[in-house]
């Protein structure tokens, strides 16, 4: 199995390739805009809304669609980490679409990194956006 693999690796080496610098470009590209969509006082507050009171179907829907894509990406990345790709970045990206126990404490841990929170507030400057509040 292992050497079909390999030969399938082999044969498709420029694709792998070209998808590997499209992800990169598109890690480049969203970054940006995703951060700058996070509301200053997102890691102050207490409540997490998961579903609208008003359209719980709607909501329940779209839920369900996320964390499938979240999954998705958890096992692309995962993929990707023994293939040439963005691995760990879109690991991560999946973790963070996702919804499950402890998600807030784990975006929480990574933001306060002081190397992560300087970054993050930095892109927020750079769009004309308040630094995250520090709780």
């Amino acid at each position: 199995m292992f050497a079909q693999w390999g030969e399938f690796a082999f044969a498709n080496a420029e694709w792998f390739a070209v998808a590997s610098v499209f992800g990169l470009l598109l890690g480049v590209l969203l970054v940006p805009y995703f951060v700058t969509r996070i509301p200053a006082n997102y890691f102050t507050r207490r409540e997490r809304h998961i579903i609208n009171r008003r359209f719980p179907i709607t909501s329940l829907v779209f839920l369900a669609a996320k964390n499938v894509l979240g999954a998705v990406f958890v096992m692309v990345g995962i993929l990707l980490l023994f293939l040439p790709g963005q691995g760990l970045l879109t690991l991560l990206l999946g973790l963070m679409i996702m919804n499950y126990p402890g998600k807030y404490a784990l975006e929480r841990w990574l933001v306060m990194r002081p190397k992560v929170l300087s970054a993050i507030n930095w892109l927020r400057a750079r769009r004309n956006h308040p630094p995250l509040i520090d709780p």
